[in-house]
């Protein structure tokens, strides 16, 4: 399955507010501790980084690990300084990456 991300930002925000940023993507994480049905383990296949600009600002960062589920879901808050780009990059293992931008406007 390939990985989709969803993100969720409000579109306008007055400047100085604290905005609720969210995000899910759907990818199938493989532990590497489950065998298949001939007994082999599973190779590894999980989510091991996200990160989130705002700008080209770190505001966000996360690692994950074997023991997250699919699909996983992030929430936070950032304050609305100025108008911009809100990126969201996701990297793991086996060269994964999947990146999706949304614009913020502030007033």
């Amino acid at each position: 399955m390939a990985a989709r991300p969803l993100i969720n930002v409000p579109p306008k925000a007055k400047r100085g507010e604290i905005i609720a940023i969210k995000s899910l993507i759907s990818h199938e994480m493989e532990t590497g501790f489950r065998p298949n049905a001939t007994g082999q383990l599973i190779p590894r296949n999980i989510i091991k980084e996200f990160v989130c600009t705002y700008n080209g600002v770190e505001v966000f960062r996360a690692e994950f690990f074997p023991a997250m589920s699919a699909n996983p879901f992030v929430s936070f808050t950032t304050r609305a300084t100025e108008s911009g780009t809100i990126t969201m990059t996701w990297s793991g293992d086996n060269g994964f990456h999947a990146s999706e931008s949304v614009a913020l406007t502030v007033e």
